[in-house]
């Protein structure tokens, strides 16, 4: 965390001080505002929050409900998750007062006694180790008032409006606002009456039933699996063994995906209540919570289940819908104009609970879209970049609706129809990458680059998450990982791994940093603001072969020292060294001849290029941003 370098700071540092519409932003709804964002949960609070870091760009955030949400219905968090809270200041936290899954275990028929359950198999969780971050359980209330701390907290001061809801839209283009959106206030002396407010973005984080979508003429498409599943949130005695670890539970009776929660006593069940009639007309869904305890009663024998209190519980039908595109662009007008509806998370794709996907998905809808809103907003990008959303997003909602079928599908088999016992906690451990979120490969576009330089950097595709590593950070002799740098403000990550020749002397890496201060055709000197800190729009590093002690900081290129804030203070966090016991070149697969990495606002790898590539370089940010009159502050 860097703070102080405008002013001695004594209180709370992640209070960032107010910026832009942020110093004086109106308590009440206004009339006019850039970006109206329908809906404050997963995928509504981390597009707010990440816009929170744009002050000059109005955002206002609504949701029908009075106040915030006291129980949420999600809580599985993947690893992918997690390194996302960590750009956003809060993985720490949470992570502490989760539940940490680190194992699955398997429980099937008894071969002795097939009344019985007996535990068939072990299995962890992370078995390929592919995040240094856990998977968690936590409550998706918990996992909002962090976004919305963090959006608060942020120069553009962003709150939840709570108390409208959003009825219907019009777009009427040739206006400055030309998207027109009705409300209606749901709480308070004007409950009942409507509300007209104009924006130029609309995005709809507004669930399954998502009336944006309605509004934009688009509709979930699928099939319904006739499956149904009892869920609770639960506080018992049991003598069942596991009951604190995450199980799949199959049984003659049925089957149950156990899930511990936070807070060392509650559990979430999952049971079978077995497959659902064509002509069922929803009559499932009034089971009673009597006859869900009753059921899962019977799938634990020969173990006891003595229900206490019950948090929450429903009944749901397995389905998998999802929307042929996420913004109001008909596919046939897909390249002749710009989008300005824009829909996320459950709006455009919904799918079973049991793989822990929704609110994950979601979430990066939310962070995809934020940041290229803000950069258009900004006048850093032209307003074609919010073309990527839909294209992008919509590919990976298509894969996880496949995959969940297939998870679901097997959940729900009988033991008998498996012909080997493990089938089903080999295809856990098999496909452990998918569900933690690490298998989004975003394809070539004007975002992503082609894999030409891949071999430079094989252990950074291009297209997927920066994955983190361990490097020295010279400035203070400190062990980091450095991905856990990368913060959610907005900012391009360029990190540019050094060739052998000791920093500062005659090679490719300094004669790279001298073209990326001061050549007219570098980006850094094209596309940052006049009067900004020359690090604003791109946040460069350097990670060198040499030990740390083997040079001093200050021989690095001024590029990677900058000077930044009102006094103009040296930044030293900038320039880092492989660890000798745990080398970042060997873990990543870089070659020694040095690379280029450049990694999106989302921490998406977009391109890798050779050290000597200054102008596959500058042309890449060609089209993706907006040239600037004057550079700023070196």
């Amino acid at each position: 965390m860097q703070f102080h370098h405008n002013g001695y700071v004594s209180t709370d540092p992640r209070v960032q001080p107010a910026a832009g519409l942020g110093l004086n932003r109106p308590e009440e709804l206004p009339d006019q505002m850039d970006v109206l964002i329908v809906g404050s949960g997963p995928a509504g609070m981390i597009t707010a929050a990440q816009l929170a870091q744009f002050p000059n760009v109005s955002t206002r955030i609504i949701d029908r409900r009075p106040g915030r949400l006291a129980i949420g219905q999600a809580d599985g968090i993947q690893a992918r998750s997690v390194e996302t809270f960590q750009a956003f200041g809060f993985a720490e936290r949470i992570t502490a007062e989760a539940y940490w899954i680190t194992e699955m275990n398997f429980w099937s028929p008894d071969p002795q006694n097939p009344k019985n359950i007996v535990r068939t198999d072990r299995t962890m969780d992370d078995p390929h180790g592919i995040s240094e971050f856990k998977h968690l359980i936590v409550n998706q209330a918990r996992v909002l008032d962090y976004f919305a701390e963090y959006a608060k907290n942020s120069p553009g001061r962003i709150t939840p409006d709570y108390g409208y809801d959003f009825k219907s839209l019009t777009v009427e283009e040739g206006q400055e606002y030309p998207v027109r959106a009705v409300l209606e206030y749901t709480d308070g002396p004007k409950q009942g009456a409507e509300r007209v407010v104009r924006a130029k973005y609309v995005v709809g984080s507004d669930g399954a039933r998502s009336k944006v979508r309605r509004s934009i003429g688009a509709s979930l498409s699928g099939d319904q699996a006739f499956h149904a599943w009892g869920v609770m949130d639960t506080l018992a005695v049991t003598d069942f063994p596991d009951i604190r670890i995450k199980c799949a539970i199959q049984s003659k009776a049925g089957s149950i995906l156990l899930i511990p929660r936070e807070g060392g006593n509650l559990f979430r069940l999952y049971v079978d209540l077995g497959e659902v009639p064509h002509d069922d007309n929803g009559k499932i869904r009034q089971t009673s919570l009597e006859e869900i305890i009753d059921h899962a009663q019977q799938i634990l024998h020969p173990y006891t289940l003595d229900v206490k209190d019950v948090a929450w519980h429903s009944v749901y039908e397995v389905g998998h819908r999802l929307t042929d595109r996420f913004d109001d662009v008909l596919v046939d007008e897909i390249g002749t104009r710009e989008p300005r509806v824009f829909i996320t998370g459950d709006a455009c794709h919904t799918h079973s609970a049991k793989a822990g996907q929704g609110m994950n998905v979601s979430m990066q809808d939310g962070f995809n879209l934020a940041w290229k809103l803000g950069h258009v907003l900004s006048g850093l990008a032209p307003e074609e970049l919010l073309r990527t959303y839909s294209a992008e997003r919509q590919v990976i909602a298509k894969n996880l609706i496949d995959f969940d079928k297939e998870w679901s599908t097997l959940m729900a088999k009988k033991p008998e129809e498996f012909e080997d016992p493990k089938f089903l906690s080999d295809f856990y451990v098999r496909t452990a990458e998918f569900p933690a979120g690490f298998m989004t490969e975003y394809q070539p576009s004007i975002l992503t680059g082609e894999a030409e330089h891949q071999q430079l950097a094989a252990g950074y595709p291009i297209g997927k998450r920066f994955k983190s590593a361990m490097v020295m950070r010279c400035g203070d002799t400190n062990p980091v990982h450095l991905g856990h740098h990368h913060r959610a403000d907005g900012r391009w990550r360029i990190y540019v791994f050094a060739d052998a020749a000791a920093p500062g002397a005659d090679s490719p890496t300094t004669s790279l940093a001298q073209w990326l201060r001061e050549s007219p055709d570098s980006p850094v000197v094209k596309y940052t603001p006049a009067g900004a800190d020359i690090d604003s729009l791109f946040d460069i590093k350097v990670v060198y072969q040499q030990s740390y002690r083997a040079f001093e900081i200050t021989d690095a290129p001024k590029i990677f020292l900058p000077n930044n804030g009102k006094f103009g203070l040296t930044d030293y966090e900038k320039v880092y060294a492989a660890k000798a016991d745990d080398d970042i070149f060997e873990t990543r697969q870089i070659s020694r001849d040095g690379a280029i990495v450049v990694v999106r606002p989302d921490q998406y790898v977009s391109h890798v290029l050779p050290l000597t590539a200054t102008d596959e370089l500058a042309a890449y940010f060609e089209p993706l941003l907006k040239a600037t009159d004057a550079v700023a502050t070196a």
